[in-house]
């Protein structure tokens, strides 16, 4: 095996100094476009790679930014993993007609927040590396994706406040999501409770409807508290009575809504059970399970329910009747972490930075807008 070719060799071969050469690989707009092509030329004949490391210990920097998320599959242990495809098997063909949505769903949000992520840290000559708060080793696992990483942005809640404050005394760490923290570091959010609340209103005031539910998510969940206080405010606000609790409680996702929404339809001939005039989910994927079940139930959306949610994925746009939901700034919030966190690295001692960023109330056809 022939020795791997170093930045000397790089240099050499382009006909420029190591400095030139560094600046090509991490501040490229600072260097004309005919020594970027001169020294890229360089790379490719050569099959250099530049070694994240050796530059870490040069610059005492990575290069790297990390973003740390929770769990949002429900795989939490390894016997829940789904059987591997087996290399060599024949193709199957399968008759999938007539059902409904079934299987794991994806957490939407989250991939928009990395793509923005990733996005900014391409535009600022960064690279990310994705961790997920896991099972057992969950603390082991974000403290190794810690250590490997200039800054980390951290959905709130997903890391412990104890494992989160060791962190940071090692590495910058913006917080994005529910209330900051006591000013205790940098921290980004979207204004849940004042969406929440636009969105009621109009439930109330355009469409008459004061029989109104709200679908919470997780104890944990900051989100889903201020969504809820949004619910609170525009019930108050209007001299119907608001409730202490949701009505419910999902987990965010599109599987664990649809069980809880067949409980639901099952016992609305109950005493008691009657369904709300109105569904206020705390998010969309939940907000799309619901209408999975109502629509395989013959309930009509919105003609018998109204049914609205919260992020404004992509797959609000796909339902039958198109979801009315608050639509937060996904990508620009995972922009806005990295932007944070590049701010950090430039100014340690600058003090904690609080952003909150704007929603939109997508009226729809689902709370029956025409």
């Amino acid at each position: 095996m022939r020795k791997a070719p170093t930045v000397y060799d790089v240099a050499q071969r382009a006909g420029v100094s190591i400095a030139t050469v560094s600046r090509v690989l991490r501040r490229p707009d600072d260097v004309r476009e005919h020594t970027r092509s001169v020294v890229h030329a360089a790379i490719q004949e050569l099959g250099y790679v530049p070694s994240g490391a050796a530059r870490g210990l040069a610059a005492r920097q990575t290069g790297v930014l990390g973003l740390c998320f929770p769990d949002v599959d429900g795989i939490d242990d390894l016997a829940d993993l789904p059987d591997p495809v087996r290399v060599g098997e024949r193709v199957e063909v399968v008759r999938d007609v007539g059902g409904g949505a079934t299987g794991r769903w994806s957490n939407l949000y989250l991939g928009e927040v990395m793509r923005g992520a990733e996005l900014e840290a391409w535009r600022t000559g960064h690279a990310v590396m994705i961790g997920v708060a896991r099972g057992l080793r969950r603390a082991e696992a974000v403290n190794e994706l810690a250590g490997r990483v200039d800054g980390l942005a951290v959905l709130s809640k997903s890391v412990p406040d104890d494992l989160l404050a060791h962190i940071a005394r090692r590495v910058p760490v913006v917080v994005m999501a529910g209330p900051p923290q006591e000013h205790a570091y940098d921290h980004i959010s979207v204004d849940n409770r004042a969406g929440t609340r636009a969105l009621v209103d109009h439930l109330i005031a355009e469409h008459g409807i004061r029989d109104l539910g709200f679908v919470g998510g997780p104890f944990d969940s900051p989100d889903a508290h201020e969504r809820f206080e949004g619910f609170r405010d525009a019930l108050s606000a209007a001299g119907i009575p608001a409730p202490d609790e949701p009505a419910v409680r999902s987990d965010f996702t599109r599987d664990g809504a649809r069980v809880l929404a067949r409980r639901l339809v099952d016992g609305r001939h109950a005493p008691g059970g009657a369904l709300p005039r109105a569904l206020v989910c705390s998010n969309d994927q939940t907000a799309l399970g619901f209408l999975d079940v109502l629509t395989e139930a013959g309930v009509d959306v919105p003609g018998d329910v109204a049914l609205t949610g919260f992020d404004g994925i992509d797959a609000t746009q796909a339902s039958l009747p198109r979801l009315t939901t608050v639509s937060q700034p996904m990508v620009e919030l995972g922009r806005a972490a990295v932007e944070l966190l590049r701010s950090r690295l430039a100014d340690p001692a600058a003090p904690p930075a609080t952003v909150n960023l704007p929603v939109r109330v997508l009226l729809r056809e689902s709370c029956g807008c025409r």
